[in-house]
């Protein structure tokens, strides 16, 4: 008996979703990576319908990190700011090309006396999001010091990062304008990928938690493809090196009346 809970209708992904803008995205193809699907198609994805990935969300205190999961995780948006203590998460489950894909989402603390809680809880994460307040320079400038702490604790070449700007309702558009060109500089340069949010409206937060989702989910199954590839590579070269040892002249004992 599986111990996930089923995927919900409107978790279902068939395409993959659109990227926010595109001088700063991770990729701008508009399907998923051929092998992906014929994996899919084929069923060879491996323990990718049964892992569960780890996405943590990082930023400064008040940036609205919570806000953001509790506006996609529960549809709500509470207005009554509460700090978050240590971490927090919540599991949510995707079905993407036909197999069932787990996200687990990681509140992190933002106040500087829980960072040394909250950095534990960095290991391991296939996918950090940075979270700024597009109404707030600085916080866009302190995102720099939260991606190297958390990349203190992952490997580098194998973490998807996004970077993204909330509270998109409160931003003129002259700010807006202003902040989104350093944001896209900057995503860039840390190669993540950006998107400008709003939790109050819900603009553009279920098509951001999507393409995190559906990219993670790619990677995953490229990375469970080139597994078992190496590991039939391996049988292989095991089998060959055995099978010159059939062929191999070996000395004939010589019966022990003749010695």
């Amino acid at each position: 008996m599986s111990v996930l809970p089923p995927v919900r209708k409107d978790r279902v992904v068939a395409q993959l979703p659109k990227f926010f803008k595109k001088g700063a995205a991770l990729h701008t193809k508009d399907e998923f990576n051929a092998k992906v699907k014929t994996a899919c198609q084929e069923q060879r994805t491996g323990t990718v319908g049964f892992k569960i990935s780890k996405v943590i969300v990082v930023g400064d205190l008040a940036v609205g990190k919570t806000c953001l999961i509790n506006r996609f995780c529960k549809d709500a948006f509470d207005k009554n700011y509460k700090a978050t203590i240590g971490v927090d998460f919540e599991m949510e489950r995707f079905e993407v090309l036909g197999v069932p894909f787990s996200l687990q989402l990681w509140d992190t603390a933002g106040q500087e006396r829980f960072k040394c809680i909250a950095s534990t809880y960095y290991r391991g994460a296939q996918a950090v999001i940075i979270v700024f307040d597009l109404t707030d320079v600085a916080s866009l400038q302190h995102t720099r010091q939260w991606l190297e702490d958390a990349m203190k604790e992952n490997d580098p070449t194998s973490v998807l990062l996004f970077l993204v700007g909330t509270k998109k309702d409160l931003s003129s558009p002259a700010q807006y304008s202003l902040i989104e060109e350093d944001a896209v500089k900057l995503a860039a340069e840390i190669k993540a990928e950006y998107w400008a949010v709003s939790s109050l409206s819900g603009e553009n937060v279920r098509e951001f938690f999507f393409r995190v989702a559906s990219l993670t989910f790619e990677a995953n199954v490229l990375a469970e493809l080139e597994k078992s590839g190496s590991r039939r590579i391996g049988e292989v070269v095991k089998i060959n090196s055995n099978s010159t040892n059939l062929y191999a002249t070996s000395k004939k004992k010589k019966p022990n009346c003749c010695q």
